[in-house]
């Protein structure tokens, strides 16, 4: 049986390294290139991807990879109804950081087509030499849970959700709720830094100096998280409203507060080269941190 054609939608750097375990096992990969940046492009060119209108996309893919900003997941996938002449079945996976509530609505763009829809939400970093990310998967129907599942041997790393009472949105709910911990502390760790700071640096360096005293851990972890954040901060907004809207009510406002500090970040970021004070605030403190827990080691080898 020959490998699938796979479409993986958009090239970013989540989308370009999956595309690359897929055509690396065999598998044509499209895309669309059409308003993407060169950075994309390359990233599909190294990639091994084809680009392709969304058309021809609809015609010829075995399977839809949806891997977009959460805010786009809605967009992309009435566009690709537009473009689906249902000459044909295919598959259509939803693998965005979207809440359960928003991925019904995807699914519910198909009904009455006959495009097989899975939830798929993706816990982890891009795929890289020993290292795979989980695409955890639940859909309305077993066989197409199963179809989607067959994608694994072709160096996806798959996790069904099943059961009696599994169903699109829990792939999504997992999503939401994993995220809310892992991408809620750096939110929140990033917050509190920028509040001490503005207080004084001085509060700023206290802070950092009793977390190394009794958070060592969580100071540690700030040193790569919060770097490896910044880049992200604009993809993380969404996100943040994403989840509010999973927890609902009041607790819910607490992600919306989160997601704010992203946007705050993704301003800085844009002020001017190296980024503006609240982003200098964050790389300073993780120069900081990093001498501190040097210091830690230096120590230890004495």
């Amino acid at each position: 049986m020959p490998a699938p054609r796979v479409a993986v939608v958009a090239p970013g750097a989540m989308g370009a390294a999956v595309a690359k375990r897929l055509t690396s096992a065999g598998c044509t990969v499209l895309t669309t290139l059409e308003g993407r940046s060169p950075a994309s492009r390359r990233r599909a060119e190294d990639a091994g991807m084809h680009d392709a209108p969304l058309p021809r996309i609809a015609a010829e893919s075995d399977w839809v990879l949806s891997i977009l900003p959460p805010s786009d997941a809605y967009s992309f996938a009435e566009k690709f109804v537009d473009a689906y002449q249902g000459k044909r079945s295919v598959g259509f996976a939803d693998c965005n950081a979207v809440n359960p509530g928003t991925v019904k609505k995807i699914r519910d763009l198909f009904k009455g087509t006959d495009v097989r829809f899975v939830d798929a939400g993706i816990i982890g970093g891009p795929p890289k030499e020993g290292y795979d990310p989980t695409f955890y998967a639940s859909a309305d129907s077993e066989d197409v849970l199963k179809s989607f599942v067959a994608l694994g041997q072709y160096g996806l790393k798959i996790t069904p959700l099943e059961g009696a009472d599994s169903s699109v949105g829990d792939a999504s709910a997992l999503k939401m709720s994993y995220a809310g911990l892992s991408k809620g502390i750096i939110g929140l760790t990033a917050t509190m830094i920028l509040a001490a700071h503005a207080s004084s640096p001085t509060t700023a360096r206290a802070l950092l100096n009793e977390m190394h005293i009794s958070q060592p851990a969580l100071l540690a972890r700030s040193t790569t998280s919060l770097p490896n954040m910044l880049p992200k901060a604009y993809r993380w907004v969404g996100e943040m409203e994403e989840i509010a809207e999973f927890v609902g009510g009041p607790q819910g406002d607490i992600y919306k507060g989160l997601a704010r500090t992203f946007e705050r970040v993704e301003a800085s970021l844009k002020e001017k080269d190296g980024g503006g004070e609240d982003v200098q605030v964050l790389k300073e403190w993780v120069e900081s941190a990093k001498k501190e827990l040097e210091g830690d080691t230096s120590k230890e080898g004495q």
